[in-house]
This record gives structure tokens, sequence and C-alpha cells, in this order.
């Protein structure tokens, strides 16, 4: 039976008259006839005020990484709720929350406490570059990190650019009312090319004194960075002096204890960590090394009202205490092995090809327009390819890769194959799982997927099929 919108649609045209779209944030907004309305969620599932239930994929794009209205968590914030909110004085269990995120991430020596990821990003920014002196800042092609001018620019691969230009892709800005003077500091390079990263270094010694860099990009299918390339870059940035900003927003304590920094082998000088950390209570961290991170208060300014409120530090200690105590994470690395292979299941079944980025805590889906094989030839160390993207398809356990040279049907099954092309990493027109309401009518998918070589990642714009 097809599913009633009818309080959701009356919902949205009389929230319209107040709200721009009709909601608090554009990523909530999925159209005039879709965009839904909840009345409450609890553990993965949701109900919208026309009463429909949904198992929630989606997760409010990360924070109640152990359930809607986990029972735990919320009878830590009613205690938070006891202290009193926020004062004008600071309370003991900042520090105790401190203590427990250095314990989990070692490059956390030092801790202060935001509401958001975009004002954690802010401040891993500020500090940065009261250590260096110099201004400008290198961002992956692809990567997020929140919603201030600094950040908004993206590669023009996402608005039409095509190898067929003959040129390399321009910068613009993700938004408009973007302050056209930010684009001065900002220099962007493909993901996994040590290459290009140490050319740009190289160009602007002078300027340039932060990397900053989401290894796993949420935003962006998922796709991650290689072991081999997060060592480079940290050699780089060792070698000119430039400071490593890690942002974990999405991946801190979800993909392991100690985050992305965890799971690379790589240590940060500042990093930022938001939407895991209490379960969906507002709260963000921007940490780093002592070296770093001391400069605040000594020259750097950081606050804010609401920062260290009781409520989400009570949630934070909790929900934290259970990722680190607990077979959490484990438990859910398993889930998504499973939601793995039922969709691989499911789509086999359908003869439908599709792929995935990331791994099973944090996972990107996404079909290619165009599967096609090729050879590579080189090492790591040598190759230099001007392809853009290679992608090594593999799976763990039964399921194996797949290539085809025929994109009208499923692909047979292979060992190793290698996929290349701008198009096997699409924009956020269709292919992210994250903040698009064009999402919604497509596929999910199957294959877990690593990057071959350190090759450069760029997204490419794909018009969305009818």
């Amino acid at each position: 039976m097809r599913r009633s919108l009818a309080r959701s649609n009356a919902q949205f045209r009389k929230a319209s008259a107040k709200l721009p779209l009709g909601v608090s944030s554009n990523f909530r907004y999925w159209g005039e006839d879709a965009t839904l309305y909840m009345r409450r969620g609890k553990g993965a599932r949701l109900w919208d005020i026309d009463d429909n239930e949904y198992v929630d994929y989606r997760l409010a794009y990360g924070p109640p990484i152990l359930g809607y209205a986990n029972d735990e968590v919320d009878a830590a914030a009613r205690r938070g709720m006891d202290v009193g909110g926020v004062f004008a004085f600071a309370t003991e269990m900042e520090y105790a929350v401190a203590e427990r995120i250095s314990r989990m991430v070692p490059a956390a020596e030092r801790i202060r406490f935001s509401n958001s990821g975009t004002e954690a990003v802010m401040a891993a920014l500020r500090v940065s570059r009261a250590h260096t002196g110099r201004d400008d800042f290198i961002m992956i092609e692809g990567g997020y990190h929140g919603v201030f001018d600094s950040v908004l620019w993206k590669s023009e691969i996402e608005d039409g650019w095509t190898p067929a230009t003959g040129r390399e892709p321009g910068m613009i800005p993700y938004s408009q009312g973007v302050a056209r003077s930010s684009r001065q500091h900002v220099h962007l390079v493909p993901m996994n090319d040590a290459n290009r990263l140490e050319d740009v270094l190289r160009k602007h010694a002078d300027s340039i004194g932060t990397l900053l860099i989401e290894p796993m990009m949420g935003n962006c299918c998922a796709i991650t960075a290689t072991t081999e390339f997060m060592q480079a870059a940290r050699m780089l940035c060792d070698r000119h002096g430039v400071v490593l900003v890690i942002d974990e927003v999405k991946t801190g304590f979800r993909v392991a204890r100690g985050g992305v920094q965890e799971l690379l082998g790589v240590q940060a000088d500042i990093c930022t960590f938001a939407k895991a950390v209490a379960n969906g209570y507002p709260i963000a961290v921007v940490a780093g090394r002592a070296e770093f991170m001391d400069h605040i208060g000594k020259g750097v300014v950081h606050g804010g009202t609401y920062t260290a409120h009781s409520v989400s530090l009570a949630a934070a200690d909790r929900t934290l205490d259970i990722l680190e105590n607990t077979p959490a994470l484990a438990d859910m690395a398993r889930y998504g092995t499973r939601l793995r292979a039922g969709l691989s299941l499911i789509l086999d079944a359908r003869g439908m090809c599709m792929l995935s980025a990331g791994i099973r805590p944090c996972q990107g889906f996404f079909s290619p327009p165009e599967p096609r094989p090729i050879t590579v030839t080189g090492t790591p160390a040598t190759i230099r390819s001007t392809r853009p993207l290679r992608l090594n398809s593999t799976t763990s356990g039964s399921s194996s890769s797949r290539t085809s040279a025929n994109p009208g049907s499923c692909p047979p099954r292979t060992t190793n194959p290698v996929w290349s092309g701008h198009w096997i990493v699409s924009s956020r027109r269709w292919i992210s799982p994250c903040k698009n309401r064009r999402m919604r009518d497509r596929p999910i998918l199957l294959e877990e997927t690593r990057l071959e070589h350190q090759q450069p990642v760029r997204r490419h714009r794909h018009r969305r099929r009818s």
C-alpha cells in the first residue's frame, strides 16, 4: 500500500510561510511533496506525523550512533539538566570528558569544546594559522568541512568540468554569498595524489600553513585515503612546516575507537570531532597536540556562550564510555557486513551492479555508469598516471569483485579488477548518501572498494538518469 504524506505535505505548506524551504536546514528539504516531518525516533526507527514507520539508514547524518533515544544516554542527559546548563564558569565534567577523549585519541593532548562541527573546524584553522603565521590552506577535492565561508569552495569538477576541456579544473563557491576574498587562501588537491600535494606545497611554501583533510569523505560516498597517502601527507607536512588538521566530525569514535587516525595509522596535529560524540546532543571537539592547542588563551580566542553545556557533556561522557568499553563498534561493523551482504543478494537477483566505498560502519553506495576494466602498470612508488582515479574493487568473505565492459548487464565475477575514469566517483547530485534529496530514488549498493596506488580521486558530475 502506498504511504500517505498528507500531514507532512500540509505541514510543509504551513512551515514554508515562516521557514525558508519549510525546514531549518537545507539538507532536510526533499521537495514540496516529499519533505518529511518526524514525530519521534527510537533505536533505528522513525515515525513521521502521518504515522509512517521508517528504518533510518541516514541516522540524522551521523549523530545517533547508539540509536535514537538511547535509554542510557538520555538518563545521563537528564542528570546533566540537574547541573544547571551553562554558566560563566567551568564544571568538573569538562575535564572528565576531555580525559576520556585523550585516552581514546592519542593526538588529543589538549581539548576544547564547541557546539558544532563547523565551529570546531573554524577553531582548528584559527589555531593552525596562529602557529604557522600562514593564512593559506589545502583541502581535498570532495571534502566537506562545514558551512563557513573559508571552506565553502569546491572543484569545478562538481559543476560540469570534464577532462575534455584540456585544462585543470577551477574552483567555485559552494554557495551564493560566500566572500570572494576567501578564495585566495584555498588550494585544492585530489585525494590520494601525493605527487600533486607535494607540488602544491612546494609552489606555495611561503603561504600554505595547513592541510585540512577528511580522510574518509562522508559527503562523497565515504571515499577513503590510503594508508600510504596519509603517511606521505604526514611526512610532507612535517617537511614543509605545515599543520595537519584531520576532520573527524563524521568518522570520530565511529570507524574505530580512535577514529580514522587509528584506522590509518596517522596522528594529526589538530583534529575535530562532533557527530558521534554525544549520540545526538549538540557538542563538538577541537583537539590536538599541546604545542598547537596551547596557543588558545595565549593569543588565540576560542569560546561560546553554549560551549560545554552540562546536558551535552553528560551525554558525551556516557556515549563515549559505551563506545570505549563495550563491543558497540564491533556490533556496528558486524551489522554493516550483514547489510552489505543482504543488499548484494537483492541486487544480484535483479542483475544490478553497484559499488561501495568506505568501511562497514561508514559506507557509501553508488553505481558506475560505464564499468570498464583497465590494465595497471608500475608501482605505487613510481606510477604517475594521467587517469584521475583507479579503484580496486574487492570484498571480504564470499563475495567477489566485479568488472564488465558491458554496462548493460551485471558484470561477471572476476579477480582483482581495477576501475578507472572520472565516473567512478560521481558528484553529490546522485551518489552521495548524505545531504542529497536526489538520492532517494537511487538504488543502494553492495561491493566494498579500496583505493589502488596513490592515484588522485576527483568527483565528476553526471546528470541524474531519468
